[in-house]
């Protein structure tokens, strides 16, 4: 997935529509405002976890990325995963991906449909909520 935004967004600075002063990954709008695509945070971290006493209890990588788009109209995709590896609750490898498509209403309240998928539960989990920013 990150190579395919990649490749747009080297198609958008080819085309002269991205700003690269915004970082790794540009932003960019196209010339009739109706499409757009705007990071606002993507990133990974890598994790060492212990128990309290020092036990090993493996690694976690973790990424996070969430981005505004525009079609027509505004809204966010955000991604959140969480990779075990080595133990977890006596499993060797273990998974939490959380996928949403948020659309601000207001500068207050948003919509939110997520998809979970993990390790956790048998099936994956679809939930519809109200977000609200304090």
């Amino acid at each position: 997935m990150r190579k395919l935004v990649l490749l747009v967004c080297m198609v958008l600075v080819s085309l002269g529509a991205a700003d690269l002063s915004a970082g790794v990954i540009p932003s960019f709008d196209s010339p009739s405002g109706q499409i757009g695509f705007h990071p606002i945070t993507n990133e990974i971290s890598f994790f060492q976890n212990n128990e309290d006493n020092g036990a090993n209890r493996g690694q976690t990588i973790q990424i996070v990325s969430i981005n505004n788009f525009k079609l027509l109209t505004s809204f966010n995709f955000e991604f959140t995963g969480d990779f075990n590896f080595g133990y977890t609750w006596g499993l060797k490898r273990d998974h939490y991906i959380e996928l949403s498509i948020v659309k601000p209403l207001n500068s207050l309240i948003s919509l939110n449909v997520q998809r979970v998928i993990s390790t956790f539960e048998p099936e994956s989990i679809n939930q519809f909520g109200i977000r609200v920013c304090l």
